[in-house]
């Protein structure tokens, strides 16, 4: 099997090109790691169950009727259909392993290991194949077999305990523990790739979405250690650097600000609060003072403020060199005129049509990233089984066995 190695406006090789990643992926964590190997030019063909597929294909219908989720993680894979519980589902897989680099799976608890499908049983078969599982606790543990979703390793590693109000706490609104596992979940492929070419080994990676957002956690972690306590939970502002967050301004808009030092501090009383007897205050006199006596700073420079729009502050901002930003919407973010400046936007295509996507962060010289479409459920299985050495009858035999 081959990599598609090009893509519209593009002759130049991807990293990944000739790479076969076989997904058994839904929701999030899974696709959103073979998304960025899809990205660098690896073939990815997505196994979903027949008829419906990755039921986060369901979650709602907000890309003109495709579910939000799913398009933006889904882009340039083949989606094959295979009901993994068929008894003759097992001989096709094994033959797709075969022709594969990589395995990834973030299927339930256990599941992969029922079906003959964990690293321990495909290692003699396929010593070259690497096997990524991606799991809310990882493969042992008491945890093993606790079913995870996003929102409650948020809260299983402490992320809620330090977002939101101090009167309640806030879940991130993004996926944050999916995407930190798929993230080191797509790192750690990328370095079991290298690995294989000093060694000629397949190898197994155990991803916990625990701890991957639990490596984001290191900052409050360190913050409470050995039983100090942890950040307060501070809304928008920073909870332990101030000023750093939002503030009003006189025509309803907040302005987000933040400083770093102390000569930013001198500088933003002098140029931006036109203040300087602050300077001189003991209760601002470092950041651990300003942080404790927030609420008092806070009055001060939101009565500043008042008196000034927006965009006077951010002007004053500018010139001083006090870090600042808008605080965007959606929209906003469409339409930021610094991705439209950088031309950070590509079409890819889809079941309903011609679709904007983000690029990748990463702006690379020597390849452009493939931005290949999203696919409709089961579009590719025939060519894959073609492939595979099955003719239009053994094709047709399947599906009548609902086996695809």
């Amino acid at each position: 099997m081959t990599s598609e190695s090009t893509s519209s406006g593009s002759l130049r090789s991807r990293p990944l090109d000739g790479i076969t990643v076989v997904a058994l992926e839904h929701a999030i964590a899974g696709p959103f790691c073979t998304r960025q190997l899809a990205d660098l030019g690896a073939r990815v063909i997505k196994v979903e169950r027949p008829g419906v597929g990755d039921f986060a294909r369901q979650y709602d219908r907000r890309t003109r009727g495709l579910a939000s989720h799913f398009v933006w993680v889904n882009r340039s894979k083949e989606s094959f259909t295979l009901d993994l519980k068929h008894p003759h589902a097992h001989q096709l897989l094994h033959e797709l392993l075969g022709r594969a680099d990589v395995l990834v799976q973030n299927l339930a608890p256990g599941a992969a290991a029922r079906m003959g499908l964990e690293w321990q049983s495909l290692n003699p078969a396929f010593p070259r194949l690497i096997v990524c599982d991606i799991s809310g606790y990882g493969n042992s543990g008491p945890y093993q077999n606790k079913k995870a979703y996003d929102l409650l390793i948020q809260s299983e590693a402490g992320y809620l305990s330090i977002t939101g109000t101090p009167d309640e706490p806030s879940k991130s609104g993004n996926s944050i523990a999916d995407i930190a596992a798929g993230m080191y979940a797509y790192s750690g492929i990328l370095a079991a790739l290298m690995q294989r070419e000093r060694t000629g080994k397949g190898s197994h990676i155990d991803v916990s979405m625990l701890e991957s957002l639990g490596e984001w956690m290191g900052f409050p972690m360190y913050y409470a250690y050995e039983g100090a306590p942890p950040p307060p939970r501070t809304g928008a502002s920073h909870a332990t650097i101030y000023p750093y967050g939002p503030f009003p301004a006189a025509d309803g808009r907040d302005v987000m600000l933040g400083l770093q030092n102390e000569r930013e501090w001198k500088v933003f009383c002098e140029q931006v609060l036109h203040q300087t007897r602050l300077l001189e205050d003991p209760r601002f006199a470092d950041n651990a003072l300003r942080n404790q006596h927030r609420a008092d700073l806070r009055a001060i420079i939101v009565d500043v403020f008042s008196s000034l729009d927006a965009s006077t502050i951010v002007q004053r901002l500018n010139a001083a060199g006090i870090a600042n930003a808008q605080v965007n919407t959606m929209t906003d973010l469409w339409a930021h005129p610094q991705l439209r400046a950088r031309r950070r936007f590509a079409p890819v295509d889809s079941p309903v049509g011609e679709l904007q996507a983000l690029l990748p962060p990463a702006i690379h010289s020597s390849f452009e990233y493939r931005m290949g479409a999203i696919p409709a459920v089961g579009e590719h299985t025939a060519s894959i089984l073609g492939e595979l050495g099955c003719d239009a009858d053994r094709i047709a035999q399947l599906r009548q066995q609902q086996v695809i």
